[in-house]
């Protein structure tokens, strides 16, 4: 956000500066672009992915004007309350995980919308391991306290890891010892992007998935769905260990699961010495999910449109 002078000085001498704008004026100004080109094209449907920076104004706007509105929400269960405040502006929502579609139903119409994967991003390795991005694990994903906590507390001497992801780079003092295991082209605390993480993918030995806390917990695990990572893995072909979940259970028999660090260490040092264990389970946890293509959930949304 843009900061002005605002005409003073602190004890110091230095100018005191401020905010050019509330957050929500911000959001107003950054939209505009949206409400220009709606105006400009005047679409049928209006598709949001999440739509955080949205107000109330922009929804009542979009529907007086007649647009239909379809918002895709990507953080269930975690942000239910909040996007439910978005959604009940939708005339369709698309959830990622169905755990509480009864109570979205009775704010508007709400479906389960899986987690796909790129075709042209996501495949396995046809050749030799190139070892510059080589690992015995890989994990991409952002540094949430719950995680920093977890990879701490797990046994991974001697172990060839990789980790990367927004805020690897921030680890508290008493974390640092992660710190030599952080190993990305972009910096240790910026985003890994889609084709990076599945090169790196398809040069692990092993993934893991582990979910962060943060509003996990209240939940008490009620979460159903599997995360988007689980499905990348699968789709690059490369096993991983599972936070279990009960879609991942039934599609991922195959790959194994862990209820505690310790745990996951364990079965961490058998898979990465099997290779044969490993190149089969990668392969039934592909073809568990090869249909989850993005054009197979466009086509999927195209015809439920049809029906606004």
């Amino acid at each position: 956000m843009a900061l002005i002078d605002s005409g003073e000085v602190d004890e110091t001498g230095h100018p005191v500066v401020r905010n050019a704008m509330s957050a929500r004026d911000a959001y107003l100004a950054a939209m505009q672009g949206l409400t220009h080109a709606c105006y400009t094209f005047w679409p049928d449907i209006i598709l949001f992915i999440s739509g955080f920076y949205l107000t109330d104004e922009h929804f009542q706007l979009f529907r007086s004007r007649g647009h239909k509105i379809v918002i895709l929400h990507t953080e269930e269960p975690y942000q239910s309350e909040e996007q439910m405040k978005r959604g009940a502006y939708a005339d369709l929502n698309l959830l990622n995980d169905p755990v509480n579609i009864d109570m979205w139903r009775r704010v508007a119409p709400a479906e389960y919308f899986p987690h796909c994967y790129r075709p042209d991003v996501h495949y396995p390795r046809s050749g030799p391991v190139y070892a510059p991005k080589a690992s015995d694990l890989c994990f991409i994903g952002t540094a949430f306290r719950s995680r920093i906590g977890f990879f701490s507390a797990m046994d991974l001497n001697g172990i060839d890891v990789l980790i990367g992801g927004n805020d690897w780079g921030k680890l508290p003092e008493d974390k640092l010892h992660l710190a030599k295991f952080v190993g990305t082209d972009q910096g240790a605390a910026d985003c890994v992007d889609n084709a990076q993480t599945a090169e790196l993918y398809r040069n692990a030995k092993m993934g893991i998935n582990f979910y962060r806390r943060e509003s996990e917990d209240e939940w008490d695990g009620r979460a159903w769905a599997m995360g988007p990572r689980e499905v990348e893995m699968a789709a690059c072909g490369l096993p991983f260990l599972r936070d279990p979940r009960p879609e991942s259970d039934q599609l991922f028999p195959m790959l194994p699961s862990f209820s505690s660090p310790g745990e996951a260490s364990e079965k961490l040092r058998w898979w990465i010495k099997h290779q044969r264990e490993r190149e089969n389970a990668a392969a039934k946890a592909r073809a568990a999910i090869e249909d989850r293509t993005f054009r197979n959930s466009a086509r999927r949304l195209l015809q439920r449109l049809d029906s606004l």
